[in-house]
């Protein structure tokens, strides 16, 4: 039986079918049609030059070994690809997948005109006069992974963030997510891995965007019935870095258009970061296959610093603002704030201002004010300070007390109380907490803020008053 242009196509659909997910076979090869079969060449038409370029980047091998099959050694694939503007504007492009070399013709739109330009390329599977898309990264410059002040409490994260730096798409850290509070150092370590890339990585496409932004482009392109080419976009793009994924929880289309990007970046060895407040698992507005897609790689966390890390990431601040602080000085800074290195910045540089504008010495009186700035703007945060003074209060047991090591009934009660008022108001880490509560590992913290959980459902005066401690927080937090 004599093959048609038709036959041989569904054959070689039936072929890649087996290749691709069931995604990519609808976005990328449904479209295309079957147009004829002249001896060992089958022409298809495809919708556009863009997608034209995509088969061919990602698709020729699979396309070249189902021709050869049905066509055999000699066997060509031809695109007719529709020009805009022009119903019966179109472009021929071929290629043979046994020979070295490939031609290459435009058919104008004229009837009855049939120029061809013919040229002979090294590779026959790369078109002359594609290129690699050009982008703005969007990468802050400056955040570099030598001005990254590496400790205890993000060696995993950064250690794993180089590796992807070194070998983007190649390790097991795909995706890699990165998770902290705020002001921890996850946007500062993704902007590292990009700029790194960038440097030494120069054909790769790097992109960094927020959550938000991304949101909002999903946005516009569906008002703009431009969904597709959104999609097409980010599917282009080597390594993608998104921004506090937390803010796509509860944002369900915008949800179903990262899965499909996110997949077809994956399947092609391309590398996704991501940042997030939280461990994927607790990401509750977040559908369970991206939840899942996520866990593929590495999860590492960024914890609150130590002092001794919070000492080195002062200095550093120090000396980038060219600014001399006792060490005394430095001592208490460091050793009074520890949620948030932003804050450190922060006071390096007022420090430095007072110091400039108004002739003051940096000395301990100053350094005091300029800290009780920072404490009193976190009080309406609440801290454990704050929690430690009112279940002190109402429990009738020094705040020291509540910090020891004692295991009489009434203060372990309390201390179990401030804990699990402290975890659930506060953002510092387990690990943290054990410390200010007698240097406890955070084992003992998730032990009692689990034992609480259990008292308060069962004993009604506890209930009660750890009730009024709630209302006093939230009070405070207005």
């Amino acid at each position: 039986m004599e093959k048609s242009h038709i036959s041989v196509w569904d054959n070689c659909l039936h072929s890649i079918k087996k290749f691709v997910d069931s995604q990519a076979y609808k976005t990328w090869f449904v479209p295309i049609k079957p147009i004829q079969l002249n001896d060992a060449s089958l022409t298809i038409q495809v919708p556009n030059n863009f997608f034209y370029e995509w088969i061919e980047e990602h698709y020729v091998s699979l396309l070249r070994t189902s021709i050869k099959r049905e066509l055999g050694e000699n066997g060509k694939l031809e695109y007719q690809i529709l020009t805009s503007g022009s119903s019966s504007g179109r472009s021929t492009k071929s290629y043979s997948p046994s020979s070295s070399s490939a031609s290459i013709a435009k058919v104008p739109s004229q009837a009855n005109e049939h120029k061809k330009k013919e040229n002979e390329i090294k590779n026959p599977f790369v078109i002359p006069g594609i290129r690699r898309i050009k982008i703005d990264p969007q990468i802050n410059r400056s955040l570099q992974f030598h001005n990254f002040i590496e400790g205890d409490c993000n060696k995993l994260a950064r250690s794993a963030a180089y590796a992807v730096a070194k070998s983007p798409g190649k390790t097991a850290f795909n995706p890699l997510v990165i998770y902290g509070n705020s002001g921890l150092g996850k946007t500062h370590l993704a902007h590292a891995v990009g700029n790194s890339i960038l440097a030494n990585h120069e054909d790769t496409v790097v992109l960094y965007v927020s959550s938000d932004v991304f949101t909002n482009q999903v946005v516009q392109s569906i008002k703009n019935n431009a969904a597709d080419d959104f999609v097409h976009f980010y599917q282009m793009v080597d390594v993608l870095i998104i921004d506090d994924i937390q803010f796509l929880e509860r944002k369900q289309k915008t949800q179903e258009i990262f899965f499909h990007i996110f997949n077809q970046l994956h399947q092609n060895n391309k590398q996704v970061i991501m940042t997030s407040d939280r461990p994927p698992k607790d990401l509750d507005g977040l559908e369970d296959r991206l939840i899942s897609r996520f866990k593929w790689g590495l999860t590492a966390d960024l914890q609150e610093p130590d002092y001794e890390t919070r000492m080195a990431i002062f200095e550093d601040k120090m000396a980038k603002n060219d600014v001399d602080v006792p060490y005394e000085v430095r001592d208490f800074i460091c050793y009074n704030i520890h949620g948030n290195v932003r804050e450190l910045e922060g006071i390096v540089v007022s420090l430095a201002a007072q110091m400039a504008l108004t002739g003051k010495t940096i000395d301990m009186d100053l350094a005091k004010s300029v800290v009780n700035q920072y404490i009193n703007k976190a009080a309406n945060e609440v801290n454990v300070d704050f929690i430690l003074s009112i279940v002190s209060e109402s429990f009738e047991i020094g705040v020291e007390q509540l910090k020891s090591k004692s295991r009489k009934r009434d203060i372990v009660i309390g201390r179990q109380v401030a804990m699990y008022l402290a975890k659930k108001y506060t953002d510092v880490s387990l690990k943290e907490l054990g410390k200010i509560f007698g240097g406890r590992d955070h084992s003992t913290v998730i032990y009692s803020i689990n034992t609480m959980d259990d008292l308060l459902e069962t004993d009604d005066k506890l209930s009660g008053k750890v009730d009024l401690l709630v209302k006093q927080i939230k009070s405070n937090l207005k």
